[in-house]
């Protein structure tokens, strides 16, 4: 069974999905849907069949008729429940509420306030130049990282908590991503910069990064 993935190159929340479907050596393929292009394809209605909303991503299971999900919350957690080994929520009870509390500072208070339809709606209707739009999202993620790197502090090791990869670490670094292309400083959050050069040195993160998808553009690729 192979699992397709609607996704854009630079979209994090795709990118989280990315993490974990690599994590756990799940094969899948892309469909790239442009959120720029032609206005953006996500607004196609052929696309809004796909999902009403019109976001990235949207992970497909093979099946007559295919299920669609959406939301890199549900996605994950349903990857993690359907392919239990190396889980993204492990230990106790507890245990698993604080990885969530860390990854949903990302997914709740950081990525949907500096997300492209309201940087957009930013330009449109209240005329944010470039500059207004990058100092806008460099807050949000800035006060959203604040409270991470407290938190880190307490449950770092070489991920986000302890040494293996978990949920949290999954939404990391999608969002230090974000924050590098709008100017955030990341060595104002020590604890956080160094668990995000860890993980961005695993083979896993790095298969799923922007820079190494079927869909990014030439002028966006590294080696």
């Amino acid at each position: 069974m192979t699992y397709r993935l609607y996704s854009y190159f630079r979209s994090s929340a795709a990118f989280r999905v990315r993490i974990a479907l690599n994590h756990k050596g799940i094969p899948f393929e892309t469909v790239p849907v442009h959120l720029l292009k032609d206005g953006g394809q996500q607004h196609t209605a052929e696309y809004r069949s796909v999902n009403p909303l019109g976001t990235v991503p949207v992970l497909e299971i093979p099946g007559t008729p295919p299920v669609r999900l959406a939301e890199s919350m549900a996605i994950i957690q349903f990857l993690d429940e359907l392919h239990p080994e190396k889980p993204l929520l492990p230990g106790t009870l507890v245990e698993r509420a604080y990885i969530r509390w860390l990854a949903e500072i990302v997914n709740a208070d950081i990525h949907p306030i500096q997300n492209l339809h309201v940087l957009l709606h930013l330009e449109k209707t209240y005329g944010a130049d470039a500059e207004g739009k990058r100092a806008w999202a460099a807050h949000f993620i800035q006060n959203g990282f604040n409270a991470l790197e407290k938190l880190l502090q307490q449950s770092a090791g070489q991920c986000c908590v302890g040494d293996n990869v978990t949920l949290a670490d999954v939404y990391l670094v999608p969002q230090c991503f974000n924050a590098r292309r709008f100017g955030v400083d990341l060595s104002l959050f020590p604890t956080l910069a160094r668990v995000d050069r860890h993980l961005e040195s695993l083979a896993t993160f790095v298969a799923a990064d922007p820079h190494h998808q079927p869909d990014t553009p030439v002028e966006d690729r590294r080696p």
